[in-house]
């Protein structure tokens, strides 16, 4: 971990320097988290051998489809020794065959940033926070809901890089809507190159823009490079029930080809697409994560893949997606418990919640969420950071304080520090009966460390907290916003690679009809 502090404005005194000094910016780099606490296991090992055994005999009675044709060739030739039975666009997959493919994807790998000091591990007991992805529109540096603009996304990767639990860029930050459908991958991903040094997310919404993702990532990093590393990951969204479509696959195609991760995610809302029961949507969820992820050894044997899922459950009132309910922690962790019999790398969502505001609503959402998921035990720890409205809206304020809470599950997974545990214990004759430690030298070294102190969060009397403006949470998370956009410096790219970059979006505007949205004849 680094640390830059930025120094205390000259002049201030008294109660207005304490506040400039603690809410001054440091620049720090939090690694990919390394657990140290126990998992939270839901299913006893017998149950794991139902959940798997009935998962393999959905995959082998009822069947998967892949609707596409040239995944429905590439099945044929794999299992052309009885591995697949195919009808149409429907698979049948051996078990022992399917379980041989998904043995061949990597238990652990690195993603490299364009900073190699911000490149991150994950897999085993090794897990990365990302923000969240998707939203049409923000909630922006004054509160105000409305629709997302590229300058809105180049505001959210900057934030990214400057926060220190966030271990990735990021992908589709917010839609910026000035943009054209067609073009938008291609700003989208030079602004994750050019704000951030972290690892990034590539364009899914198509083969053609996922293949532009990667000529761009190839511009950046090198050819061979891009072949031999993982620079960026590729989101796969599974159809639930039972379908994977032709705009997945094909990006699937195009990433796994270059050996570039991919999240093999069923879109689950329980009790809509999935059975009304928890075992029995995880047994589906894995059915369709493990056809996909075994899908991506078929295009390229050791292609690093990630078994995962979006998770919500639906209500039965309004038919509206849910989070923070007890059967979501549940479901993340017996879905924990199948990555681990399986040996591979997992993803959930994190910090969901449906509140229109950043409210008390959506703190307990979000709040509930990332404590299972952090005891579950997750790989890539996905919506991490400003996710609200049931992903409808990105929020600036959420955004702040969702990354402040990741830092502390960070610290929370971590687990006890043993290091100092005779040195510290020591202290305790030197103090003795009815005495403090505020004052011991051990204490004076150690303070800032032994315990983790949030910056957002006001733990003052409340006379302090009126004499200094009674200011509440969301106004503080915005100020901090507007403070870490004020003193962000854009890590420099080299100077070639930025105009090859621009070079090649004005070629791709002038190459895609600004009216062609779907983009899916390549």
């Amino acid at each position: 971990m680094t640390d830059t502090t930025a120094p205390a404005r000259a002049g201030r005194r008294g109660r207005g320097a304490r506040r400039d000094a603690r809410t001054a910016y440091t620049q720090r780099y939090l690694p990919e988290m390394e657990r140290g606490i126990p998992y939270m296991d839901a299913l006893l090992p017998e149950q794991v051998d139902i959940v798997h055994d009935r998962t393999m005999r959905l995959l082998e009675s009822t069947g998967i489809e892949f609707r596409d044709d040239e995944s429905i060739e590439m099945w044929r030739q794999a299992g052309s020794g009885g591995g697949v039975s195919i009808d149409g666009y429907r698979l049948r997959i051996d078990r022992e065959f399917l379980m041989e493919l998904v043995a061949s994807a990597p238990s652990e790998y690195t993603m490299v940033g364009r900073d190699p000091a911000r490149s991150v591990t994950l897999g085993g007991r090794k897990s990365i926070f990302t923000p969240a992805y998707g939203a049409p529109f923000v909630r922006d540096l004054d509160g105000n809901r409305r629709n997302a603009t590229l300058d809105d996304f180049h505001n959210f990767a900057k934030i990214a890089q400057m926060t220190p639990a966030m271990q990735m860029a990021g992908g589709v930050l917010c839609e910026p809507l000035d943009i054209a459908v067609p073009h938008r991958h291609l700003h989208m991903t030079y602004s994750l190159m050019k704000h951030s040094t972290k690892p990034f997310m590539g364009a899914v919404t198509s083969r053609e823009r996922a293949e532009d993702s990667l000529t761009m990532a190839q511009m950046l990093f090198g050819e061979e490079f891009v072949d031999q590393n993982t620079v960026m990951t590729c989101l796969a969204n599974g159809n639930s029930p039972l379908v994977w479509d032709e705009t997945m696959l094909g990006a699937m195609r195009a990433f796994a080809a270059r050996r570039q991760p991919i999240l093999c995610s069923p879109f689950v809302l329980g009790g809509a697409n999935t059975p009304a029961s928890v075992a029995a949507s995880v047994a589906q969820l894995n059915a369709e994560a493990l056809s996909a992820l075994a899908y991506t050894q078929v295009i390229r044997k050791g292609t690093p893949a990630i078994y995962g899922h979006f998770l919500s459950t639906v209500s039965m009132k309004s038919g509206a997606p849910m989070a923070g309910t007890p059967e979501i922690s549940l479901m993340n962790f017996m879905i924990g418990q199948m990555a681990r019999h399986y040996n591979i790398p997992w993803r959930t969502s994190n910090t969901l919640g449906g509140a229109k505001t950043f409210d008390a609503q959506a703190g307990y959402e979000s709040a509930t969420t990332l404590s299972s998921v952090i005891h579950a035990g997750a790989n890539y720890i996905w919506h991490s950071a400003g996710w609200n409205e049931a992903g409808m809206h990105c929020s600036v304020a959420k955004f702040i304080v969702d990354a402040e809470q990741c830092a502390m599950a960070y610290r929370l997974a971590e687990g006890p520090k043993w290091q100092d545990f005779e040195a510290a214990l020591a202290t305790v004759p030197d103090i003795g009966p009815g005495g403090h430690y505020l004052g011991h030298p051990h204490t004076l070294e150690n303070f800032q460390t032994a315990f983790f102190m949030p910056e957002l969060f006001d733990n003052n009397s409340i006379e302090q907290w009126q004499a200094e403006g009674s200011v509440e949470i969301t106004e503080r998370a915005l100020s901090y916003a507007k403070k870490l956009l004020s003193e962000y410096q854009e890590p420099k790219l080299d100077e070639a690679k930025d105009e090859e970059l621009l070079d090649y979006i004005t070629q791709r505007e002038r190459e895609i009809p600004a009216s062609d949205e779907l983009n899916q004849s390549h």
